[in-house]
């Protein structure tokens, strides 16, 4: 049997074309919300945009600013690449693997930001008025940076604690999903969405800037997860 036919008949194809299929729709969301922001920078805000910056500035009390600042905070600085080391260091069966796991996706994300920083800077969106921030914020608008990094980085945690946990199940011999796994898996996503909706509720955000940050985020995790999986020996998938 050939490596290819192997390739063909294996559980990693379905993959690789899943994480494909998750790169071809976002990138068409990204490419289509991108033309409708550039069509309308220099116009007037999109509907969507002024009626959920509309709504949170009357719906955002003294606690729920302060809940949203301290979420918010989770999706910037050191924390994020924090993360992605850990989840290279969780995902590594031994000390080798650990270290250039740990730096494969430190690498990943920040060559992910420096994409992002590019798009950001290409297209030139300007923020809401300062006026209604309720935190500090810097830079251009599109994509959210918060929302971007946020969901790159539970991506990345998912990805290793799956990993772990098939490593498990492969010495245990055991069979079957990780319940475990699934509602760590939720609990980050949902994470994720905080971040990118508390970049909104402060105000410093418009709704389609977090919308393509989550974009971005998808194309990047897909195209990584598949050249990941292609690349592959045979034997390994």
């Amino acid at each position: 049997m050939t490596g290819r036919t192997r390739f063909a008949e294996g559980p990693v194809a379905p993959r690789i074309r899943t994480a494909l299929g998750a790169v071809l729709i976002g990138f068409v969301g990204l490419l289509g919300l991108t033309a409708v922001v550039l069509t309308a920078r220099h116009g007037s805000v999109l509907p969507i945009d002024r009626a959920a910056h509309t709504w949170s500035l009357h719906h955002r009390p003294a606690a729920l600013v302060t809940v949203a600042r301290v979420v918010t905070a989770t999706g910037t600085g050191v924390f994020p690449y924090a993360a992605a080391v850990a989840a290279g260091l969780m995902a590594g069966r031994d000390i080798r693997h650990r270290l250039a796991y740990a730096a494969g996706a430190l690498a990943f994300l920040l060559l992910g930001q420096a994409l992002r920083f590019g798009l950001m800077e290409a297209i030139g969106r300007a923020r809401p008025a300062v006026g209604d921030w309720a935190t500090h914020a810097s830079g251009f608008a599109f994509p959210s940076g918060h929302a971007t990094t946020s969901a790159l980085m539970a991506g990345l945690l998912v990805a290793a604690i799956g990993h772990r946990a098939r490593l498990r199940r492969a010495r245990a011999t055991a069979s079957g999903t990780s319940t475990g796994t699934a509602t760590v898996a939720v609990l980050l996503g949902c994470w994720a969405a905080a971040v990118g909706m508390s970049r909104v509720l402060l105000g410093v955000h418009w709704a389609t800037d977090v919308v393509a940050g989550w974009l971005f985020a998808t194309v990047w995790l897909g195209l990584g997860t598949a050249l990941i999986r292609m690349a592959l020996p045979a034997h390994r998938r």
